[in-house]
């Protein structure tokens, strides 16, 4: 539970520092995807926590990476989508959930374009209209994508596969790693991999213009 004196905090620095729009990002340690009952009722109660939280300091988006599925793929986004359903069913209708595309290290679900689309179509219609998404260059970077060589492809086909105005939110990196590599390793933008132009064709590109990005 906030204390209301640190909401008010949080509210008032956020008017001084003139930021229109917060967003949050759930921890790294939440696996709604896992199937160890265990952890994953653990982890529901900690991403309810993150939903009330943004309620309470008025922020309308959880940035959450997908979980890790161990067992079976397909079982394993049941399981995240089922999570993510409950919790925002039981959560202020003024929240929602931005999924965030993952590098595709491991077990990890969401990087491909396809598998975040049927994530957040095997939610109920109800909640589905409260669940965006956020894409990170980098993991895009990671997960094959050519954000370095085609970046306007790169949209063009997240915009046939899941829509771009689900597109809520962008973190833009640079990466460490090679393209395709599944190496989650941020790198200062201009200084990776990647390069600086696609960059700067992002924040020339009308249809970003009003969205949120975060370095």
């Amino acid at each position: 539970m906030l204390a209301e004196a640190d909401v008010a905090q949080f509210r008032a620095e956020l008017a001084t520092a003139g930021i229109r729009v917060a967003v949050s990002h759930d921890s790294y340690l939440i696996n709604l995807a896992t199937p160890d009952e265990r952890l994953r009722t653990r982890s529901a109660r900690a991403f309810a926590g993150e939903l009330t939280r943004c309620h309470a300091l008025g922020i309308p988006w959880v940035v959450s990476h997908p979980g890790n599925y161990i067992d079976d793929r397909d079982a394993g986004l049941e399981r995240n989508a089922r999570g993510y359903a409950a919790c925002l069913a039981a959560a202020p209708d003024d929240v929602g959930v931005l999924i965030e595309g993952t590098a595709g290290a491991g077990t990890a679900l969401g990087s491909t374009f396809e598998e975040l689309k049927a994530l957040r179509d095997a939610m109920p219609a109800a909640v589905r209209a409260r669940v965006g998404f956020c894409l990170d260059t980098a993991h895009l970077h990671a997960a094959g994508y050519d954000v370095a060589g085609a970046i306007d492809t790169v949209w063009d086909q997240f915009d046939r596969t899941v829509g771009l105005p689900l597109l809520k939110c962008l973190h833009l990196n640079d990466s460490k790693g090679a393209r395709g590599s599944r190496l989650d390793r941020h790198q200062w933008i201009g200084e990776g991999e990647i390069g600086p132009e696609p960059f700067r064709r992002i924040m020339r590109d009308a249809r970003f213009a009003a969205m949120i990005k975060i370095i």
